[in-house]
Order: structure tokens, then sequence, then C-alpha cells
């Protein structure tokens, strides 16, 4: 815990560096930070102050609820941002003043007033909007796609966590491999089957030679396999490999989900394409290599069609397992 507590500071103080938020004007225009992001939350689209307006009791900052059907009160946005009452009222009050907001009895209440940006404050929204797409779009101008994608998946990770948020349910995507792809299927199972089951270096071993072999492979036999790599918002989240056991067998091998990523249908969709392409490729069967403790994968096989065809006892990677080998016809 107090390593996390120090990164996050540390990233805090290394954003808030990058993106200049400590001087009195943000982006080289007139208004602070917390100004920019009044207008920012006014001018979005859809939102109360570009489409209805911001609704008051009596004026800025006051407690006002919906002043139009789909309208935001000040208090929502007071909470929103967690500002000050008085703070945000002389915020608006600049912003009248300088001729960027105006205000308008609302046709629901006649007791509330309704915010809203004029031409100029949309002017100044736009601006602002354009002037923080620039800065950022230059922070990731020499960053990679790949580095991009993970990018955006951790801002996700972060954002769920640091908000108490759940991440919202996507579907996986699934792609195949790419460079540098092969080492993290290598080194996501060395460690986290360490950290779940104890399993030893030789685990990690055998998934090594099991990648080697699958790259080393050529002419046909390197036609009728496939790997894949799953992705959860650019994050990758799983794998499966299908290797060619024998002329008509295919074999499923290295299924792997990420704990943050069970629940999502990962690991289904993995064996799903698994078992397309064993079909495409000409095989009649395929088998897979499992054991007993690995409980949820199991489930998925059997889900899938798989039915257990095998089970004994067999000490591996420095523990007692219960070694499975399953299998299932193809169409």
């Amino acid at each position: 815990m107090p390593d996390a507590v120090t990164a996050v500071r540390e990233f805090s103080r290394f954003y808030t560096d990058v993106l200049g938020l400590l001087g009195g004007a943000l982006l080289e225009t007139p208004y602070s930070l917390t100004e920019a992001r009044v207008l920012f939350e006014l001018g979005q689209p859809g939102s109360a102050g570009s489409a209805g307006g911001v609704g008051t009791a009596g004026g800025a900052g006051t407690a006002g609820g919906a002043g139009t059907a789909g309208g935001a009160g000040a208090l929502d946005l007071r909470r929103r941002l967690g500002l000050d009452p008085g703070y945000l009222s002389r915020i608006l009050a600049r912003f009248e003043s300088a001729g960027l907001v105006e205000r308008e009895r609302s046709t629901v209440d006649a007791r509330r007033q309704m915010l809203r940006l004029t031409p100029l404050g949309r002017e100044a929204f736009a601006d602002l909007d354009a002037r923080s797409t620039a800065q950022v779009s230059g922070l990731l101008a020499a960053a990679s796609e790949a580095e991009r994608r993970a990018l955006v998946g951790a801002l996700g990770t972060a954002r769920a966590v640091l908000g108490g948020e759940k991440r919202p349910t996507r579907r996986p995507e699934l792609r195949p491999l790419r460079p540098g792809d092969l080492g993290w299927v290598v080194q996501r199972h060395g460690l986290r089957y360490a950290e779940e089951y104890g399993w030893d270096a030789t685990f990690e071993g055998l998934v090594a030679r099991i990648v080697a072999d699958y790259t080393e492979s050529a002419g046909p036999t390197a036609a009728r396999q496939n790997a894949w790599i799953a992705e959860l918002g650019g994050e990758p989240v799983g794998c499966v490999f299908c290797t060619q056991k024998d002329d008509d067998t295919a074999q499923l091998r290295l299924l792997l989900v990420e704990p943050a990523a069970r629940g999502a249908g990962v690991g289904t969709a993995l064996v799903d394409e698994c078992l397309r392409f064993a079909a495409s490729a000409g095989y009649r069967e395929i088998m897979l290599w499992t054991n007993d403790v690995l409980v949820a994968a199991r489930r998925i096989y059997e889900r899938a069609g798989f039915r257990l065809e095998h089970e004994g006892a067999r000490p591996n990677f420095g523990a007692q397992l219960t070694e499975q080998i399953w299998r299932r016809p193809l169409p």
C-alpha cells in the first residue's frame, strides 16, 4: 500500500507539470484551470450550457434543479466539480460580465433562471477545446500505436480503480500476434501460474518451448496453426494457440485470461475462435491438455463441447497435480 500511495502521488505531480496546470492561466488563455473546466462543462454538446442552460434558483451558484427537460442544475455542476457555491457564483458572474454567459427565465419554472453560453462564450469554449486537443496530441505524437493503446487501457484502469467504478462492459477484440507478443505470452503465463497456483519455473520453461516450437514450424504445418491475443480497451488480456497434434487433430494450447478481464467473455471468445480456425484448417477433432486445478478454464471447455477423455495424478511444476486430456470432434 505505501508503494501504491507514493506512485499515485508521484504521477499526480508529474502529470500536472506535463500539462502546465500550476500556472495562473491555462493553455495561454485568460482562464484559470477551474474557469476553463466550468466553460468545458457548459460547452459540452447536449449539455445544459449548450442546449438548454444551467438552471439556477435566483442566481448563479445557488442550488437549482433542471431548468428544462434534460438540463443540469448548478447544484449538479458544483457537486460534479467539487466547487464551493460562492466560488462558482463568482466565476459565473465574471463570465456574465465578460459576455460569455447569459441568463433567461426557465420556461418550466419561472423561479429559476437558465445559464447558457453566448456566441462569444461558445467561441471561448471552442478555443480552449482546440488548444487542449492540440496539447495532448503533441504529447502522444511520439508514441507508437501499441503504446497509445496501452496508455488508453491503463487510463481506463486508473479511472475505474480511483473512481470506484466498474469498467464498462465491452466485447473482447481478438487479433493475430504482433512483434513482442510471444514474450508477453511466456512472461504472463510464468507470473500468473506462479502467483495463483505456486507453480515453479519449469512451467514457464514449458511455455517457452511451446512458443518456440510454434514459431519454428514451417510449410503445411505452419499454415494449419494460429494464435490470437485478446484485448480489452487496447490492453492485452488473454491469448490462445491452435497447434497441430497430427494430421487429423488440432491442439488448443496456452489459453490465458488475466484476472482483471475474467468474467468478460474473453476465455470463451478465444476458445471459440480456436475452434473455428481448427475446423476451417481441415482438422477432424481438437484436443487439449490441462490440470484439474484450472476450474474456470475447464468450465469453458465443457461449454464448448469438450469431453474428458483421461485424467491421472502426476507431479509437475513443483506441485502434485491431476492432469486431464479433453477432446471434441469438429464439424
